[in-house]
């Protein structure tokens, strides 16, 4: 299902910040050499990350779900000067890519990878976050949601992708063999009923929620 038509992406894109010579060659290597391109957040979206980022300008990003490292990338050219980014992949065949590219850009000595289930890995980061980007196993989002939120500092912001799912969301005969369609379902209600933040979904791609902890 597409949410946008795909004349207006087009001249969304056009009319939006170009992406760098390095997200472009990026970008193209992705969808040459890697299993299911399309899980790249591409041109508009990652314009989208790195303008939010440029407005927080975190000390510390988390990202929860690294694939090829593109968002990784536009995340971080919102960075303070003494900034980190902490990501986090389980595909380990996918690192080797990401640090090429890593090492190419400007924030190599400010993105530290982690390789392993984020569901462990992220109560062992002993620090708060100001800026967080979800994009991983759907199923777990709830779970990623209550592990960060701890971690978030006062009007940190969490980024979530793919929270309409190709409009699956709106499906009313989910089993539980759909395990990630159900699982942003409940985190899409959880989210929303939740006090601890401000939400606002927005239909840009597959779904961005975007939560500001009050």
């Amino acid at each position: 299902m597409d949410l946008i038509n795909d004349n207006i992406m087009q001249y969304a894109e056009d009319h939006s910040q170009a992406e760098s010579e390095l997200l472009k060659e990026l970008q193209k290597e992705t969808h040459q050499k890697v299993l299911k391109p399309r899980m790249i957040s591409g041109h508009l979206q990652g314009r989208f990350l790195s303008l939010i980022s440029q407005l927080i300008q975190p000390e510390k990003i988390l990202e929860v779900g690294t694939f090829t490292g593109y968002a990784t990338l536009c995340l971080a050219e919102g960075l303070k000067k003494n900034g980190a980014i902490h990501t986090i992949e389980i595909n380990e065949e996918l690192l080797d890519f990401q640090r090429k590219y890593f090492d190419k850009s400007d924030f190599k000595k400010q993105i530290f990878g982690h390789h392993g289930d984020a569901k462990k890995i992220i109560p062992e980061l002993d620090f708060n976050f100001d800026l967080v980007f979800i994009d991983a196993d759907k199923s777990n989002y709830c779970i990623y949601f209550d592990l960060i939120l701890p971690k978030l500092n006062k009007g940190g912001i969490i980024i979530v992708d793919n929270v309409l799912w190709s409009g699956k969301v709106l499906y009313t005969n989910i089993t539980d063999k759909d395990s990630e369609t159900l699982g942003l379902k409940n985190f899409n209600n959880k989210v929303n009923a939740s006090k601890a933040v401000e939400t606002l979904l927005l239909p840009i791609r597959d779904g961005l929620m975007i939560c500001r902890k009050n």
